[in-house]
C-alpha cells in the first residue's frame, strides 16, 4: 500500500479506477511513439556509421570518374588482399602489368569507395577502423551522461516536462548532426544527441507505469519493451530505403520536433504531484481519468482528494519522537551496507550481470549486420527476437522463480555463442539462428535482471543500488561499439568473449537467493536473511518499489 505524505492511498484509487483501463490506454498510446522513437536514435548510428568495401586509389589506371570495380587492372597493380590499406609500388606511370612491382608494397594515401552513403566514404575514414567504432562508444558515454541529467529534471520539474524535452532535444541535434562537415563535428552531436535525448525512453517508462495499477505494471513494462523492439526494427526499415546517412538522419529525426506539443497532450503523473503537495491537480486528472475510464471513485477516494490537511495534523505533540536527521539517517544506511560482506558480493555480483547483458545486447546488435546476407534483414531478426524473449520473462520468472529463469537464460545464450565460430561457414542459415538464440536469450535476462536485481536490496537504499549497478553496466554499452576491431584478429573472437562472459555471469546466480514470492527487504539484514526469509502465497503479494 502506498501513501503520500497527504495520506492519499493511491494504489487503491488506482484499483477503483483501472488496472488499465481506456485512460491508461490513451496515455500509452501517445506516450509509446516518442519510445518507438528512442529506439530509432539508440540505433542509428549503426548504419550512419557502417563499414563498406573501399579499395586504395591507383592514379596510373583509374577511369575517370574512379570506379570501385577495377576493370581486371586490379590483378597487377593491387595485393591479394584487395588492396584496402595498401598497393603495389609503382614502377613507372603507366598501367600495364610491369609497371608494379610483383611483392613491394606502399601505403595508401586516397581510396575509391563504393558509395558516400556512411560517414566512412563521406569523411574519408578507409583504414581508419577506430574512428568508425568510436561513433557508437562516444553514443554510449552520451547515454552514461544521460542518467543523472535525466534523473534530476524529472524529480524537479516533473516526469512530462522530461519527457518532452528529451523527445524534442533528441529531434534537434539529429537534424544539426545531419549538417556536420567533418568528423569531430559529427561526433560532438552524436554525444549531445543521446545525453540530451535518451532520457525519453526513462522518463517515459515511468510516466506511463505510475498510472497502471499494480496488477497491470508487468504487462505494462513488457508493451514498453516490445514497442522499443518495434523501433529498432522501423529504423532498419527507413534505412533499407534511405540509404544515404544525411537524408536518413533527417527523415528520422525530423518528427520528433512535433511532440513540443505533448505539453498540451499528455498529463503530468499523479504520483509525482502528490509527492510534491500537489493534491488539487492530482485529483483533477484522477477525476478526468474516472470519467473516461466511466469508473466511480469511492466515497472514502473522494474525501482523500478533496479534503485539505488539518493544520494541527503538523503540530508536533510532546509524545511525539523526533526522527533521525535524514543525513544521520543515510550515513548509517551507507555504513551498513559498507560492513557486510553480502550486500557487498551482491553489488558486485549484479554490477557484472549489468555490464554482461548491456555488453552483449548491444554488441550483438552492432555485429548483426556483420553477419552474412542483407544486413537490414539481419538487424531486424536480431530485434524481433527480443519480442519474445520479453514475454518468455514474463510468464517464466512468476513459474520457475527469478535464478533458475535467468541462470538459464545466460547458459543457453553462452553456448549458442561459443558454438559460432565452429558452425561451417556455408550454414549461414545456422550462423544466423545461433545469433538470434543468444539474442533472445540476453533480452529475457535483461529484462529479468531490472526486477531480481531490486529485490535483493532493502527499500531504503533499493534504488541507489540498483542505480549503481545499473550505471556500472553501462560500461558494457561503452565497450560493445568497439567489438567490430576484435573481428581483425578473429572474427568470431566478439562472440567468443560474449558467450563466456553470459556463461560466467549464469555461474555467478549459485552466489545469490531465490527472491520469488519473497516480501521484499526493508532493512539490510532482511536482505541478508533473503535465503530464510518466509515466502508469500502469491506472486501478486510482492510489490517492487
Amino acid at each position: 500500500m502506498t501513501k503520500t505524505k497527504d495520506s492519499v492511498d493511491l494504489d487503491s484509487i488506482l484499483a477503483e479506477l483501472g488496472q488499465f483501463g481506456r485512460y491508461q490506454i490513451q496515455n500509452y498510446c501517445f506516450i509509446l511513439l516518442p519510445i518507438m522513437f528512442s529506439a530509432v536514435y539508440n540505433g542509428q548510428y549503426i548504419f550512419a556509421a557502417a563499414n563498406m568495401d573501399y579499395r586504395c586509389k591507383v592514379p596510373e589506371c583509374e577511369a575517370s570518374p574512379p570506379q570501385l570495380s577495377t576493370n581486371g587492372w586490379g590483378v597487377w597493380a593491387l595485393p591479394e588482399g584487395g588492396g584496402r590499406c595498401e598497393r603495389l609500388k609503382p614502377l613507372g606511370e603507366s598501367c600495364s602489368p610491369d609497371s608494379f612491382h610483383v611483392n613491394q608494397t606502399v601505403a595508401c594515401n586516397a581510396w575509391v569507395y563504393e558509395s558516400t552513403n556512411t560517414i566512412v566514404g563521406e569523411f574519408d575514414m578507409a583504414c581508419q577502423e577506430w574512428r568508425r567504432t568510436l561513433v557508437g562508444t562516444i553514443h554510449s558515454v552520451g547515454l552514461f551522461a544521460a542518467l543523472p541529467l535525466t534523473a534530476y529534471v524529472s524529480d524537479t520539474w516533473g516526469r512530462r516536462t522530461a519527457f518532452v524535452l528529451t523527445a524534442v532535444s533528441a529531434g534537434v541535434m539529429g537534424l544539426i548532426r545531419s549538417f556536420s562537415t567533418n568528423y569531430i563535428t559529427y561526433l560532438v552531436f552524436e554525444f549531445l544527441d543521446p545525453m540530451l535525448g535518451s532520457g525519453v525512453y526513462s522518463s517515459g517508462f515511468i510516466l506511463a507505469l505510475e498510472m497502471v495499477g499494480l496488477n497491470r505494471r508487468v504487462l505494462g513494462g513488457n508493451i514498453i519493451s516490445c514497442s522499443f523492439a518495434l523501433g529498432q526494427v522501423s529504423l532498419a526499415l527507413v534505412a533499407w530505403g534511405i540509404p544515404y546517412w544525411r537524408t536518413l538522419t533527417r527523415v528520422l529525426y525530423a518528427p520528433s520536433l512535433l511532440f513540443i506539443f505533448y505539453f498540451f497532450v499528455i498529463e503530468e503523473s499523479v504520483r509525482w504531484l502528490l509527492s510534491k503537495g500537489n493534491k488539487k491537480e492530482a485529483a483533477r486528472i484522477i477525476f478526468k481519468a474516472a470519467k473516461i475510464n466511466k469508473k466511480k471513485l469511492s466515497p472514502e477516494s473522494i474525501k482523500q482528494l478533496t479534503e485539505e490537511p488539518h493544520q494541527e495534523d503538523s503540530k508536533p505533540t510532546h509524545t511525539e519522537i523526533h526522527p533521525i536527521a535524514p543525513e544521520k539517517k543515510e550515513r548509517s544506511l551507507t555504513m551498513q551496507v559498507l560492513r557486510s560482506r553480502i550486500m557487498l558480493s551482491r553489488i558486485f555480483i549484479c554490477s557484472f550481470w549489468w555490464i554482461t547483458v548491456t555488453f552483449i545486447y548491444y554488441g550483438l546488435s552492432i555485429n548483426s549486420v556483420s553477419l552474412a546476407g542483407n544486413m537490414y534483414v539481419n538487424y531486424i531478426l536480431t530485434c524481433l527476437v527480443e519480442i519474445p524473449g520479453y514475454c518468455i520473462s514474463v510468464i517464466t520468472l512468476d513459474r520457475f522463480g527469478r535464478k533458475g529463469s535467468i541462470m538459464t537464460a545466460f547458459f543457453i545464450c553462452g553456448i549458442s555463442l561459443v558454438s559460432l565460430p565452429f558452425v561451417p561457414a556455408g550454414l549461414a542459415w545456422l550462423l544466423t539462428s545461433l545469433n538470434m538464440l543468444g539474442k533472445l536469450c540476453i533480452s529475457m535476462a535483461f529484462s529479468s535482471i531490472y526486477i531480481y536485481t531490486s529485490e535483493l536490496f532493502p527499500t531504503a537504499a533499493r534504488h541507489r543500488l540498483l542505480g549503481l549497478c545499473s550505471m556500472v553496466g553501462r560500461v558494457g554499452s561503452i565497450v560493445a561499439p568497439q567489438t567490430p576491431l576484435l573481428m581483425t584478429y578473429m572474427e568470431s573472437l566478439p562472440y567468443l568473449i560474449f558467450g563466456i562472459m553470459a556463461g560466467t555471469s549464469g555461474v555467478l546466480m549459485l552466489f545469490t537467493p531465490e527472491t520469488l514470492r519473497m516480501r521484499l527487504p526493508d532493512t539490510v539484514r532482511q536482505a541478508e536473511d533473503i535465503a530464510a526469509a518466509p515466502r508469500t502465497k502469491r506472486p501478486t503479494d510482492v510489490i517492487v518499489d
